[in-house]
């Protein structure tokens, strides 16, 4: 029989337990590792930053819901993966044998590529739950004594709708508090143009983006990279169009938010065959390292090559509807290896995705996500503020539930009114 490993237990990692444990064989063994004994709901973070959402109200314990599922946890970081040897070496010194690796162990954040970047330095974070606590704590200091805000997305960064939504969630609560017209706000971007969301715009992302921030009378500086950050103070060049260095900014904030780049963690970086030279795991088309066919690997984890070569480097976005793809691929796939066939399924690499943008949203779908594209669509609204807080709810309720079903393809069909949405 066979042992199974999943490394993370996140937006992949928890619906790969969920679907792999529906694969499994009688007498096959499942074993999630993770450097954490709570799932937490990554959209809901920039709501926690502003305190909207209490973290409480968007954790889960990983324990119970995994043993209902009899699925092993051990809540101990991966500290190496030893492909070679099919061993996986923990942080507490244990190493653990396994017949199939799969990895779901999101991005490290790469905060120190830039100085003075990150919540252990001078600007806030909403890529853990932690952080956006932090930034709450920051975010009620700035409210007291509010000044400029600069906001945005560092070279490298491949996760640009947060940014979007957080710039946008920050102006709709200083409107409510009666404090918007004491506060400037530029957004910050190594994108080529507003809208461009690592993915070369979708439908008219440019134009309604650019309306938007018009409307609100945010600033914007593009092709830029984050040079260094002091307390108070960022420093950016703004690059042309072949690269160039055009401009130099020198902003002054009371409060900033910047998205990092992401690497590979440090249990797979640098193995060689398995990652690329940033660390993100390289696949086949079925989710499978060429190098280590034992070894799959879904989420943002993944290598995915730029959709188009930019002024200032730009990477992919993986969303959770390309990600639960993902899952659900690996998922057939290695049971087809556990009956001696070979993978034939393959994830659809489509990005949707609904932001939330304080009182109202936008949302978009880009099938491909690569161009060209057969459906390019990008819209706003209320309704999607609406559909994503009740997408928040519907997704803990299934995590709690150990359901295998596609959350993100179901709530996004049923968001566009295509199945009625279920309270």
């Amino acid at each position: 029989m066979a042992h199974i490993i999943i490394v993370g237990a996140g937006l992949g990692g928890m619906p790969m337990a969920y679907e792999m444990r529906a694969q499994l064989r009688p007498g096959d063994k499942l074993t999630v590792v993770a450097n954490t004994d709570r799932f937490h709901f990554v959209p809901s973070n920039p709501w926690v930053a502003v305190d909207w959402r209490q973290r409480s109200e968007i954790e889960l314990e990983l324990a119970p819901l995994l043993a209902r599922k009899d699925i092993g946890f051990i809540p101990v970081g991966a500290k190496r993966v030893h492909p070679g040897e099919n061993r996986l070496e923990l942080e507490d010194g244990r190493c653990l044998d396994y017949d199939f690796l799969i990895l779901a162990t999101g991005p490290e954040l790469a905060f120190d590529e830039i100085p003075g970047l990150g919540p252990g330095a001078h600007t806030q974070s909403i890529c853990h739950v932690a952080h956006a606590e932090k930034a709450a704590q920051v975010w009620e200091d700035f409210v007291a004594a509010p000044g400029p805000i600069v906001v945005g997305a560092v070279q490298g960064a491949s996760c640009f709708g947060p940014a979007y939504e957080f710039t946008m969630i920050m102006e709709t609560d200083l409107r409510q508090r009666k404090l918007r017209d004491q506060v400037p706000m530029t957004f910050v971007t190594s994108e080529p143009y507003l809208g461009h969301l690592g993915l070369a715009g979708v439908g008219d992302s440019k134009g309604m983006i650019e309306s938007m921030f018009r409307q609100r009378h945010i600033k914007a500086i593009c092709n830029a990279k984050v040079d260094r950050v002091e307390a108070g103070k960022m420093f950016v060049t703004e690059h042309d169009e072949e690269g160039k260095p055009r401009k130099q900014h020198e902003l002054p904030f009371a409060y900033s938010m910047m998205l990092p780049a992401f690497r590979g963690v440090g249990a797979v970086r640098g193995v060689e065959g398995l990652v690329n030279p940033r660390g993100f795991v390289q696949i086949d088309p079925h989710q499978r390292n060429p190098a280590y066919p034992n070894i799959f690997a879904v989420g943002v984890c993944v290598a995915i090559p730029p959709v188009e070569t930019t002024p200032v480097p730009t990477g992919t976005p993986k969303t959770g509807y390309m990600i639960e793809s993902m899952v659900t691929a690996t998922a057939k796939n290695i049971r087809a290896v556990l009956d001696g066939r070979e993978p034939v399924a393959k994830a659809t690499w489509n990005a949707v995705c609904l932001a939330d943008f304080g009182d109202n949203g936008a949302a978009f779908v880009a099938l491909p996500q690569i161009p060209p594209r057969n459906v390019s669509w990008f819209s706003e609204g209320k309704w999607v503020h609406l559909a994503k807080q009740a997408f928040e709810k519907y997704f803990l309720r299934k995590m709690k539930n150990g359901t295998t079903e596609t959350v993100y393809e179901k709530i996004v069909m049923e968001a566009l009114g295509i199945m009625k949405l279920k309270k």
